[in-house]
C-alpha cells in the first residue's frame, strides 16, 4: 500500500477505537490515536515506527490537492488544514517541520454538529443564542472542546433565528448547512487572506452573528470590539484557562497606556465568557466537561473596567452569581466530585484551587484517603499536616 494512500491508514486507526479524538504521525514513533486524552500505539496497515521518509510522505498525500497549505509547508514550516474521509468524518490538520522531519497531527470533527443537549452543555449557554449583540468568549486549552460548544451554539442559532451568519475559521472544522438562517463559511487561506480581514470584510456583508475561529491578535480583536460595539453577535475562542485570566490576555493584546479605555470597551461590550475543562470520567468512559460561566452584570462589568481587587474579583462574582447563571470551575468539580462523576485526584488536578477544594469535600471518604495517601498538595501547611494524620485528627483538624 502506497503512503500516498493514506486514505486507508487513517481507516484503520478510526477503528481502535469510537472515542479517538486525534491521530499523530511522529518520526521515530508508531500512528498513535488519542483517546480520552491519552496517546495509544497503533499498527495501521503493519506499519510500525515511522521513518522521516513516511510522515513526509504522509504529509504529502494530504496536502496534495491543497496547493496552499503546500506552500505554507514549505516556506514556513507548519500548515493548517482540514481533509476528510468521504461519508466518515473530517479533520483539522497541522503538519509541522521538527529535527529535520515532518510531524503531523489530526483532530477528528465528525461530521454531524452536535447540540448543546449531546454536548450535556449547562443550560445557561442556551441564553447566548438569543443575544443580539456584543461579544461572546469560549475558552480553554487545545482539545477542550472550544470548536464543539461554538459548532453548537451556531446550529442553535442558525435553527431558531432568520439571520445572515458568517464564520471565519482556520481551517473550517464543522460543516453547516443553511436552516433558518443563511450561514456562510470562509476559511482562512483559501477564501480568505487572514482573521483580520476577512472580519474587517464581514462586517460589509450585512450579517447578524460572525463567529471567528480565535482571537490570536491585536488587530482581530480591536475589530471584533468595534463589530460588538456596531451591532453584531460576535462568537470567538482564546487559549486561556479561566475568566479571569481571559480579560487579561485581551488587555494585555493592547498597549499599556490604552488599558483604560479597552477595559471600558470590553465590560461594555462582553456578555459571556466560558471556560471549558475536558476531565476523565470515573467510569473511564470518556471525558466530561466542567464549564466555568462568567456573564455580564453590573458587578461583573465593573470589576472588567475597573480591575480586580481584594474581595473583589470575577470569581468572587461567579461564585456569588449562580441564581444569575453563573458557575466557577471549583463549584462545579467539586459536585462531580461528589456525584461520583469524576474521581478525586482527577478532580483535584483540574482545580483551580485544590487546596480550597480539599476543605471543602472534607466530609468525603476519598478525601480522608487522599490526605492519608501522603501525596502532596501544593505547598499550604494545613493540607500537608493533615496528609501525615489519620482520618479523625484531619477532619478535627478542618473543623
Amino acid at each position: 500500500m502506497s503512503l500516498l494512500d493514506v486514505a486507508p491508514i487513517i481507516e484503520q486507526m478510526l477503528h481502535v477505537s469510537d472515542k479517538v479524538s486525534d491521530l499523530n504521525f511522529s518520526t521515530g514513533q508508531k500512528p498513535q490515536v488519542e483517546i480520552n486524552g491519552k496517546l495509544h500505539s497503533t499498527t495501521p496497515l503493519g506499519i510500525g515506527k515511522l521513518t522521516g521518509f513516511q510522515t513526509e510522505m504522509i504529509s504529502m498525500a494530504i496536502v496534495r490537492d491543497n496547493p496552499e497549505a503546500a506552500a505554507q509547508l514549505v516556506n514556513h514550516g507548519t500548515a493548517d488544514l482540514s481533509y476528510s474521509l468521504p461519508s466518515r468524518c473530517r479533520f483539522r490538520v497541522n503538519i509541522f517541520q521538527q529535527r529535520g522531519s515532518y510531524s503531523i497531527v489530526m483532530r477528528v470533527i465528525p461530521y454531524g454538529v452536535p447540540t448543546l443537549e449531546e454536548l450535556k452543555l449547562p443550560a445557561a449557554l442556551g441564553d447566548i443564542c438569543d443575544i443580539r449583540t456584543g461579544l461572546v468568549l469560549v475558552t480553554g486549552p487545545t482539545g477542550s472542546g472550544k470548536s464543539s460548544t461554538l459548532a453548537a451554539v451556531i446550529d442553535r442559532i442558525n435553527e431558531t433565528k432568520s439571520y445572515h451568519i458568517v464564520t471565519i475559521e482556520d481551517p473550517i472544522e464543522f460543516l453547516h448547512n443553511h436552516k433558518k438562517s443563511t450561514i456562510n463559511q470562509r476559511e482562512v487561506g483559501s477564501d480568505t487572506k487572514n482573521f483580520a480581514s476577512a472580519l474587517r470584510a464581514a462586517l460589509r456583508q450585512a450579517p447578524k452573528v460572525i463567529l471567528v475561529g480565535e482571537m490570536r491578535d491585536l488587530e482581530t480583536a480591536e475589530i471584533a470590539l468595534e463589530a460588538a460595539e456596531t451591532g453584531h453577535l460576535v462568537l470567538s475562542t482564546l487559549h486561556t484557562i479561566d475568566a479571569s485570566k481571559t480579560v487579561d490576555r485581551i488587555i494585555g493584546l493592547f498597549p499599556k497606556n490604552e488599558e483604560k479605555i479597552i477595559r471600558t470597551r470590553l465590560a461594555q461590550t462582553f456578555r459571556y465568557i466560558v471556560s471549558q475543562r475536558l476531565i476523565p470520567r470515573a467510569d473511564q468512559k470518556g471525558r466530561v466537561a466542567a464549564i466555568e460561566i462568567l456573564k455580564s452584570n453590573p458587578r461583573t462589568r465593573e470589576y472588567i473596567e475597573k480591575g480586580e481587587g481584594d474581595g473583589k474579583t470575577l470569581l468572587d462574582a461567579m461564585i456569588d452569581g449562580e441564581l444569575d447563571g453563573m458557575q466557577d470551575f471549583d463549584s462545579v468539580i467539586r459536585r462531580m466530585i461528589e456525584q461520583e462523576e469524576i474521581t478525586l485526584e482527577d478532580g483535584l488536578s483540574y482545580a483551580t484551587n485544590k487546596n480550597n477544594l480539599l476543605l471543602q469535600l472534607k466530609g468525603l471518604s476519598s478525601t480522608e484517603d487522599y490526605a492519608n495517601s501522603g501525596k502532596p498538595v501544593d505547598d499550604n501547611p494545613l493540607v500537608a499536616m493533615a496528609a501525615q494524620k489519620p482520618a479523625n485528627s484531619f477532619l478535627d483538624m478542618i473543623e
